[in-house]
């Protein structure tokens, strides 16, 4: 997981450009995300864009009202389908080909003694539902889908779908490469796939 976080700077812009492909909104917020991640990476960059850091919080922070951490780390092919009032915390890690949408928290929750838990590590191609909060310091597994206003505070297993406040486990899904380059999808809860089928 995240193992592109640590490719170059116009590596990750070119493969989150095709990833929001059609979404001209998102694919700026993107390339301005990376730059702004690469002149924060180090002090020196730091001081030499400290005017596009500055300009990256007034566009993309205050104005557009998304709030991803520089020190988070996002892995390539992150889409964002429309990412108004979202916000990712400093330790927050997303692997590839993750989707995010609108109004949701991917942050550290809280402690009873008042100091704060670690943010969630979300594997490879998770797609997070409209205003889905997801606390703690918890694993995300990969090819889950967080649906709509689910509210997530536990550890999620591989191929979930995951729904509810708080959230419960729908059904699991799995892909298998199947006959003729087609993809078969089995769902468990189908009655009418065999046992042999599932194997």
């Amino acid at each position: 997981m995240n193992s592109s976080d640590s490719n170059g700077v116009s590596y990750n812009i070119f493969q989150d450009w095709k990833a929001n492909s059609g979404n001209v909104n998102s694919q700026v917020i993107m390339i301005s995300y990376r730059i702004a991640k690469w002149a924060r990476n180090k002090t020196i960059l730091t001081i030499l864009f400290f005017w596009y850091l500055i300009l990256y919080k007034i566009f993309i922070e205050w104005i557009s009202g998304i709030q991803i951490s520089l020190f988070a780390k996002i892995g390539k092919d992150f889409r964002i389908e429309n990412g108004r009032g979202t916000f990712i915390d400093d330790e927050a890690e997303f692997g590839i080909n993750c989707t995010l949408r609108q109004l949701s928290v991917v942050g550290r929750k809280k402690l009873i003694d008042n100091t704060f838990s670690g943010a969630p590590k979300i594997g490879d191609n998770v797609d997070i539902g409209v205003s889905a909060i997801i606390i703690g310091n918890i694993q995300i597994g990969n090819n889950v889908t967080i649906g709509a206003g689910a509210v997530i505070t536990k550890n999620v297993s591989d191929n979930s779908v995951m729904v509810g406040n708080p959230a419960k486990l729908l059904k699991k899904v799995y892909d298998f490469p199947a006959i003729e380059d087609s993809e078969k999808k089995i769902d468990e809860n189908d009655e009418s796939v065999s046992l042999l089928d599932r194997v």
